[in-house]
């Protein structure tokens, strides 16, 4: 890259930063003239930090597993048992909210740190990018909405960048990073598997030992949250959400929620139209079947030129593939977009993907109906609140921004592989690279 076309770049992305910026502002007053935070932020207005609380509650109380059937591994109750007061959770978790001082403050304490980390990494990774990527990232949606749900990604974002990221050198303190983010959130062993495809074999062993002790560690501390317990609650789970496709829908990282309209509890074919909702069926197993074959396919040029990419590029090709065909939330998007802001521009895969991290960060929505129209109470804003809340531009844009996402890395990987080819033949063997 030229030093002009480097310039301009920077420019770029310094005018995508200060387009979060415009929107977070827009947000802000939003917020102030309705005392509400607007779509995509949390339906419930009275609901704020619910996944903190609501699972601190069942921390300092009896029936996890088989009362709750939380789904969360030991590891997050073992937490928040420690980042909690216990006599304020002897009545609710609504209670607790506002007496739990010292879990409010957890929770702005590692949004602080999560940003601290994002802007030491990105610093690390560019220093001429980090002041723009690290303003997006703390500023964007997907951290603010995580802040607002309270949710224990804000604790798990912290390992993850360690784990992932360019600040640690030792593999055992990143196993033991990689560990605490398995044990947070499963789905997060995904882009350890790079690993495996990149013949790190003891990195990989010991990530894996390091997942398994942390597990029955905190197993052993809480003395609930078996496996067959934790996949009981899973089957569950799956079946209690089948009912919920507007909650799935309002923040998606896939389309497959989609498929589910017919069935919502809002009507929403008063709103959409039933070709509508038939295209959408059409294109929707399209979308999500291309993109998981191109992953394939990316995943298996690395395979054959495992020193082509960066560990980064086939991490961020994992998570990519799997926020596309199911959506554990639109939170998860901070894991995969943390990974994404590490790429440099200096191709025009990587420059897509980077563009699309911008735009997935962008504050707010744009309603196109409105399907809910409810009164409630604010409990950001201290008072009774009217929301609205319908479909919106984000919903259909947002999990198409993580597609188009997957398939610019995913094509540029099958590129650089290619040209690896040119120098070096390509390894089909177990041995590490």
């Amino acid at each position: 890259m030229t030093r002009a076309s480097r310039r301009m770049a920077l420019c770029f992305e310094l005018v995508l930063a200060l387009a979060v910026i415009a929107s977070l502002a827009a947000t802000l007053l939003f917020f102030r003239a309705r005392g509400y935070l607007p779509q995509p932020f949390v339906l419930d207005t009275n609901d704020t930090f619910m996944d903190w609380f609501n699972t601190a509650y069942w921390a300092n109380n009896r029936g996890i597993y088989d009362v709750w059937r939380s789904i969360y591994p030991p590891l997050s109750f073992l937490f928040l048992d420690l980042f909690s007061l216990p006599g304020c959770y002897l009545q609710s978790s609504f209670h607790a909210r506002d007496c739990d001082w010292l879990g409010r403050a957890a929770i702005a304490a590692f949004y602080l740190l999560d940003v601290a980390l994002l802007w030491l990494s990105f610093r690390r990774a560019d220093p001429a990018t980090a002041p723009m990527r690290t303003i997006a990232m703390a500023l964007g949606l997907p951290l603010l909405f995580t802040l607002e749900r309270g949710n224990l990604i804000l604790v798990c974002l912290a390992a993850f960048i360690l784990a992932h990221g360019p600040l640690l050198q030792s593999p055992l303190w990143r196993a033991a990073a990689t560990a605490i983010t398995i044990n947070f959130k499963p789905y997060l062993v995904l882009p350890v598997l790079q690993f495996a495809i990149r013949r790190e074999w003891r990195r990989l062993e010991l990530a894996g030992i390091a997942t398994l002790a942390f597990y029955c560690l905190t197993l052993a501390l809480v003395g609930s949250g078996t496996p067959s317990e934790i996949l009981s609650n899973m089957a569950n789970w799956v079946e209690f959400q089948s009912g919920q496709v507007w909650n799935e829908i309002n923040y998606s990282t896939s389309y497959a929620p989609f498929l589910n309209m017919r069935d919502a509890q809002v009507p929403l074919l008063e709103f959409v139209s039933s070709r509508t909702i038939e295209n959408v069926e059409f294109a929707v197993p399209l979308a999500i079947g291309t993109t998981q074959a191109l992953a394939l396919a990316a995943l298996l040029a690395a395979w054959l030129q495992p020193c082509a990419l960066s560990a980064t590029r086939i991490a961020a090709i994992l998570l990519g593939a799997y926020l596309v065909t199911q959506s554990p939330g639109g939170y998860t998007q901070t894991f995969l977009l943390f990974l994404v802001f590490l790429e440099p521009l200096r191709r025009l895969g990587p420059a897509v993907a980077v563009i699309c991290a911008y735009s997935l960060c962008l504050v707010g929505d744009v309603p196109l109906a409105t399907v809910l129209e409810i009164t409630s109470t604010s409990w950001l804003g201290e008072r009774t609140v009217s929301p609205e809340f319908g479909l919106t531009w984000g919903h259909f844009v947002r999990p198409g921004l993580i597609v188009l996402m997957v398939w610019a890395l995913s094509l540029d990987a099958i590129a650089e592989s290619a040209r690896a080819h040119l120098r070096q033949r390509p390894s089909l063997d177990l041995a590490p690279a």
